[in-house]
């Protein structure tokens, strides 16, 4: 009697792998059509002619935590550590538009990330950086455009000008409504103000990335890697098409679009995913949208490794995950890298493993290999038949979300959202059911884990912080406050672009909650 059929291995997406593959998975398949040469359509192979030969990925550090001046020395500590860009963090009430003084932010100042409440704390936290020549990137959606001004007032304050300054806010509301909650206006409110980001930063911020289309946070909520690069390239649609529906043109602000993927560790499906994304991606703006700029249909992202990856058993064998997933993104083509502390399934990374996550993308930089070709892995049988699969299966997605209206409309019908939630339950299930091995969770244990000492938060900070708002209220021309939030709530009921009352009322020291406030007596909050 015959054996049974062996089930085939699968990605943590669901796509059967063969025990080998031979010319024969690219038969009919196009090299140059579905190739082409690194810096040229489709951009499978890269967006730059030379990546990494000439120049190294960003590395990005994502720190912030406490008080602005804590986070001030955590990135000088970085830059001194060989770090090239930086990355922040803010905390839930500066997220969420509260202030530190604020009843609702009680317990959650600074836990998370840094505190931001007002002009003197982005100060602080920008304290003696080299704005002209460092990247930023600030992981902000709700409250994006008001840290944005923030920073470009500050470095205006510093005298290094609006086109000088360099950097991206992440801005991207729908994934908010799909996977991580910080949102805080209703979705069509919400992308009223991303497309007035666009149409402010093309006219006087060229250098700022508006958004960063995030697929991280979906990726974190449960999905699999083709829901990852699907949900997201779906609401980089919609975005650019409210953007066009506007009155804006594609070419003026595509070219600043960026993404934000996840790295999680099958390893192979990952670097695919990655590759598989800027050809969709390429085919989106010129097919749907007619982009005539090279660079508008370019996906340029940042990847960081997968938080949800990381295990608080046996957890330095997460310096290992690490690695594997910041591989994946090399080989993927990212722009810039975050690498997870060992010790984040645990608190706030330490500044030893802060330290080792950054060497670990040093150590692939320089010490590898895999950056004395660009792409080494073009041509794979396997990684191409991947790629073309990925590729498939997302495509299959986003026609199922044009059905429905578009992204807007499957999240208000909650599509995105029960996706989601059915991965993420199979893929918990699995682990339970020890049909994945997940090492130090349900194999290989020990019972002595090594004692890691989490990094401290200091429960005076959150005391100090509020005085501090307090303080600055109590401090400014209570007129002129009045009269810049009311020309806020007026231009929020106006189609006129709401940077510049925002920016006005910065400059007359009102506080981001304050501004926050203002716009939800105008816009309301959203309810699921």
């Amino acid at each position: 009697m015959a054996d049974a059929a062996v089930a085939l291995p699968t990605t943590d997406s669901g796509i059967p792998i063969d025990k080998i593959y031979t010319g024969e998975a690219l038969a009919d398949w196009n090299a140059e059509q579905r190739l082409g040469l690194p810096g040229e359509a489709p951009f499978t192979r890269g967006v730059y002619p030379s990546m990494y030969t000439s120049r190294l990925w960003t590395m990005r550090q994502y720190s912030g935590f406490g008080s602005a001046e804590q986070t001030n020395e955590r990135f000088k500590f970085l830059l001194d550590a060989g770090q090239t860009g930086l990355s922040c963090a803010f905390d839930l009430p500066t997220q969420m538009g509260y202030d530190s003084d604020a009843a609702r932010a009680e317990g959650e100042v600074g836990k998370v990330g840094v505190a931001i409440d007002t002009m003197a704390d982005m100060r602080l936290l920008l304290a003696d950086l080299p704005l002209d020549k460092v990247s930023t990137s600030m992981t902000i959606n709700s409250t994006g455009s008001i840290l944005l001004l923030m920073y470009e007032l500050v470095a205006e304050e510093q005298g290094v000008s609006a086109d000088q300054i360099q950097g991206t806010i992440q801005n991207d509301l729908l994934k908010e409504y799909i996977a991580r909650g910080t949102y805080i206006f209703p979705p069509r409110p919400s992308m009223r103000i991303i497309t007035d980001i666009f149409e402010y930063c093309s006219k006087h911020v060229p250098s700022w990335n508006t958004i960063s289309i995030s697929g991280y946070h979906i990726r974190e909520a449960g999905s699999t890697a083709v829901q990852e690069i699907a949900f997201t390239l779906a609401n980089a649609i919609a975005y650019v098409q409210a953007a066009v529906d506007a009155g804006l043109d594609v070419d003026d602000f595509a070219p600043r679009l960026s993404f934000f993927w996840n790295g999680h560790n099958n390893f192979f499906e990952e670097a695919a995913k990655f590759r598989a994304s800027r050809r969709m991606w390429h085919t989106i703006m010129t097919e749907r949208f007619g982009a005539k700029n090279p660079k508008s249909t370019m996906l340029r992202f940042h990847t960081q490794t997968g938080g949800s990856t990381l295990t608080a058993q046996q957890p330095i064998n997460n310096v290992v995950r690490v690695a594997i997933q910041s591989m994946a993104a090399v080989l993927g083509g990212t722009q810039s890298l975050h690498t997870n502390g060992y010790d984040e399934a645990l608190s706030l990374p330490t500044e030893t493993a802060a330290r080792i996550a950054l060497r670990t993308q040093q150590i692939i930089g320089y010490e590898s290999g895999v950056t004395d070709t660009v792409d080494p892995l073009a041509g794979s049988y396997f990684v191409e038949s991947m790629t073309d699969e990925v590729e498939r299966l997302a495509w299959e997605y986003i026609e199922t979300i044009d059905e429905k209206g578009g992204a807007v409309a499957a999240i208000e019908q909650g599509y995105q959202m029960d996706e989601i939630m059915d991965a993420a339950y199979a893929y918990t299930k699995s682990i339970d059911d020890n049909e994945r091995v997940i090492v130090g969770v349900n194999k290989f244990l020990v019972e002595d884990d090594a004692e890691i000492e989490p990094f401290p938060i200091d429960p005076q900070l959150e005391v100090t912080q509020r005085a501090r708002t307090i303080a600055y209220k109590a401090a400014r021309d209570p007129a002129a406050v009045e009269s810049a939030l009311a020309t806020v709530k007026a231009t929020a009921q106006s189609e006129d672009n709401l940077l510049y009352a925002m920016k006005d009322a910065l400059r007359a020291d009102c506080t981001l909650g304050e501004i926050s406030d203002s716009l939800r007596e105008v816009f309301g909050t959203y309810t699921p």
